[in-house]
């Protein structure tokens, strides 16, 4: 462990760093501009409107979205076309309206609406991602933390919960490139959550898949197929799988993506007939022109690449100088995904995007991986580096590894 720096030295680095008066943003997993400008081509279609089955994408119809992208989508989920449904910009929405559609209507395999069940609890994989955690604490849901380890929830806990606890409905899952840490489920885990048995009948597992292609190294890591695993254990309903182009075409004007059993897509366009006449058409079609097929999606991704994965090495370069050897601090190395998953010395985390903030540095508020936005440890701190330039991205980590040693000093009392 290398010696800590004087106190008047981290005092003096740390002054001398906010005379730069900078304004960085690391807050959240935004694509940059110039990952926005690849798909640009977007933009410049041909004025034609008709699809492979000239239905006129100008007007009213197609639920389940345009049967060319469903069909562009197919592989991307790992179900056949008729078990994919593509919507309007965004997944989170998607997962929003199938909870909320629980809550009010029941699934296919409720006797009742989970809301006249008594109350209702899902399991929260921690660290995870803070959107999952503020629509359960919108409506009401009981969250329970299960640790997250490298390759899963841990499932002895998952097992065990699920197994006598029927207000347990769903368990949130980012199966591949998990946000914060990157983990990566492996097959075992896959096989036990599609096997477990759930005291709920109608128990789910949201299965956000946004990083199904996001690779950041040479790797194409591959897990196996939620949706064939619960068939075979004939728990053909238990996943509602979701996607989206947010990260790969225009995070604000891309599509939607939902595959799961027969019986739930059945039962989602039941639920969706009241809420709308058709999705937008016109950027489906729009986005089957531009990517054209898999091979498409891929070869873009290919291009995201070539722009984010310098910046994570930049930022694990910056930690591995600066950070190495610091009792109880750790971060992740993904091979995908948009985050890197930083650990503090316990209580630490707090402070550490406090200071951050006074030296403008923006960070995804401590907590925010955890329920309700308490990490009980105050530990874990969300890096997201893809939005700022690269030079943004060295001075902001360089900042952060500052603030930490700061941190540090204080916690150790060596600085008032």
């Amino acid at each position: 462990m290398p010696n800590p720096a004087p106190i008047t030295t981290i005092h003096e680095e740390y002054a001398a760093f906010k005379t730069k008066e900078l304004k960085l943003n690391l807050t959240r997993g935004k694509p940059s501009t110039a990952q926005l400008d690849l798909s640009n081509g977007l933009l410049s279609r041909p004025a034609d409107y008709l699809a492979a089955d000239s239905t006129d994408c100008r007007n009213y119809g197609n639920l389940q979205g345009l049967a060319e992208a469903r069909r562009l989508f197919s592989e991307l989920l790992g179900a056949p076309p008729d078990q994919v449904l593509v919507a309007n910009n965004s997944s989170l929405a998607l997962m929003h309206d199938t909870i909320v559609y629980s809550l009010l209507k029941g699934t296919c395999d409720s006797r009742t609406p989970w809301s006249k069940q008594g109350e209702i609890a899902f399991l929260c994989p921690v660290p995870g991602y803070d959107r999952h955690f503020r629509i359960c604490e919108d409506y009401g849901i009981r969250m329970i933390p299960v640790r997250l380890n490298d390759d899963g929830p841990d499932m002895d806990e998952v097992e065990r919960l699920v197994a006598t606890d029927a207000s347990i409905k769903s368990i949130w899952c980012v199966p591949k490139y998990s946000n914060p840490t990157g983990a990566i489920y492996s097959d075992a885990v896959i096989e036990r959550l599609a096997a477990m048995r759930t005291a709920a009948p109608d128990f789910r597992l949201l299965w956000d898949n946004a990083y199904a292609v996001h690779h950041l190294t040479d790797e194409r890591i591959e897990i196996a197929n939620i949706l064939e695993a619960c068939t075979h254990h004939n728990h053909a309903n238990r996943p509602l799988v979701f996607a989206s182009t947010s990260k790969i075409t225009y995070a604000g004007a891309g599509l939607a993506l939902f595959a799961a059993s027969p019986a739930n897509i059945k039962w989602i366009l039941a639920r969706f007939t009241p809420r709308t006449i058709g999705p937008d058409k016109l950027n489906q079609l729009r986005h089957v022109r531009f990517l054209k097929d898999h091979a498409g999606i891929l070869s873009m991704m290919e291009k995201h690449r070539a722009l984010i994965a310098p910046k994570f090495q930049k930022v694990l370069d910056i930690f591995d100088d600066k950070l190495r050897g610091l009792c109880d601090v750790r971060w992740t190395r993904p091979k995908g995904g948009y985050f890197i998953s930083l650990d503090v010395p316990q209580g630490c985390a707090r402070r550490v995007v406090a200071l951050a903030k006074d030296a403008g540095v923006e960070l995804t508020p401590a907590g925010a991986t955890y329920p309700h936005g308490k990490d009980p440890q105050d530990r874990n701190i969300r890096i997201a580096p893809t939005f700022p330039e690269l030079p943004e991205i060295a001075a902001a980590a360089e900042g952060v590894c500052l603030c930490i040693h700061l941190a540090i000093a204080e916690r150790r009392g060596n600085i008032s």
